[in-house]
């Protein structure tokens, strides 16, 4: 671990530059999802209650570096006021002197960071003016943390820094699911495409020992091994990659799972007729014929690979899991997971794409040991690359 947390610095009389992110969902004014918000409240509450005054820096929507109204921060500071129990002043043009006429407890949003172009290009000259708005720079924005942006890596080298706390369990997490995992150790990746987590899979089977592959991605893999599957999604130009990554896991002595047997129907809808068959490389389906979930027999498979697992950490779905009943496995899958984390007997760590969705219909989300609700960096940590927001703590 070579960042440091809040625990770790002395806030008292500080101003805290606090990097979050509050780009939560809004409809008609109204934030339709306050999950953003609701998970960044004990860093300004821990800031608060150790004498710092937390300075918001944050973005909101894809402005592209031009001022657009309807994508201001202030609207939403009477639901931050709310959350944090105190009144949160916004400042469109902040300066130093301006903060530092505020109450030293004061709670300060700055205008949405996007609002210049030189914030994703990661300008010294705006990093440098954000670092003189504060003391200590205090990164709690996980999901921005891929992003070489000023308020995200910039700025962070130009002060005393650290995570707050929604970094530091997303870290804490992570590091103890791929870094330093309590073994055996293995994975669920779904989805509909191999090409998009090619790099994904390239990394996890060096490190796994049991890899559970579903959704549209088991299709392709399927196919490289021989099977015909009539309409179903497959990406055929992908048939080499997923050779690749089945010879590379061999060798690494990771177990890949495939579905022994799917659901398919002719129709992809709510309730369609289907009908159980076996997959494998003598598998033939007619040209209307679609696999959208994996099998009973398949779903037996996932559950004995996730016996004796130590840590287990889920990317995607097993099948369509949006309408019934091409959900069963991933439900079935997420709560026998969910069961053996409860239990003490698994440490169970998902995000990424549409896995929340999935574990929250599944009832199973409230059970693992950590959801991530951050996206792209959640899969690029899980790729191995570095997230240039997180290097760039205690550097």
């Amino acid at each position: 671990m070579g960042w440091k947390s809040l625990d770790d610095m002395e806030l008292a009389g500080k101003r805290v530059l606090t990097r979050v992110d509050i780009n939560v969902p809004m409809e008609d004014g109204k934030i339709t999802d306050a999950t953003r918000i609701e998970r960044i409240v004990p860093t300004i509450k821990d800031i608060l209650a150790a004498g710092g005054s937390p300075i918001l820096l944050a973005h909101f929507g894809r402005p592209k570096g031009e001022f657009k109204p309807e994508l201001s921060l202030e609207p939403l500071v009477p639901a931050l006021s709310a959350a944090f129990g105190v009144d949160v002043t916004f400042v469109q043009r902040p300066s130093r002197e301006f903060i530092d006429a505020q109450p030293s407890d004061a709670v300060i949003l700055v205008e949405n960071t996007r609002f210049t172009a030189m914030e994703e290009a990661n300008d010294p000259q705006m990093a440098g003016f954000l670092a003189s708005l504060g003391d200590i720079y205090c990164n709690d924005a996980f999901s921005a943390a891929h992003r070489a942006h000023a308020s995200t890596e910039g700025v962070a080298k130009l002060l005393p820094n650290c995570a707050g706390r929604l970094m530091q369990a997303e870290l804490s997490a992570l590091e103890a699911a791929l870094s330093t995992p309590k073994r055996p150790v293995g994975a669920v990746v779904g989805g509909a495409k191999v090409s998009t987590k090619i790099s994904l899979l390239e990394n996890l089977v060096g490190k796994l020992d049991v890899l559970v592959i579903g959704g549209g991605m088991a299709n392709t893999f399927l196919l490289a091994q021989g099977a015909q599957l009539g309409a179903s999604l497959v990406e055929a130009d992908m048939l080499d990659t997923a050779r690749d990554i089945m010879t590379a896991a061999e060798a690494a002595g990771c177990k890949i799972v495939l579905p022994v047997d799917g659901l398919v129907s002719r129709a992809f809808k709510e309730g369609a007729d289907h009908k159980v068959i076996a997959l494998n490389s003598d598998t033939v389906l007619d040209a209307d014929q679609m696999v959208l979930d994996a099998g009973p027999l398949a779903v037996k498979a996932v559950e004995a690979a996730f016996e004796g697992l130590e840590t287990l950490i889920w990317n995607g779905p097993l099948g369509a899991f949006e309408i019934a009943p091409f959900n069963t496995a991933t439900n079935a899958a997420a709560r026998v997971a969910a069961d053996q984390t409860k239990a003490g007997k698994l440490i169970s760590v998902a995000g990424g794409g549409d896995t929340v969705a999935a574990l929250n219909q599944a009832g199973a989300a409230d059970d693992f040991t950590y959801i991530s609700t951050a996206g792209g960096a959640f899969l690029e940590w899980m790729e191995g690359k570095t997230l240039p927001g997180v290097a760039a703590l205690g550097g």
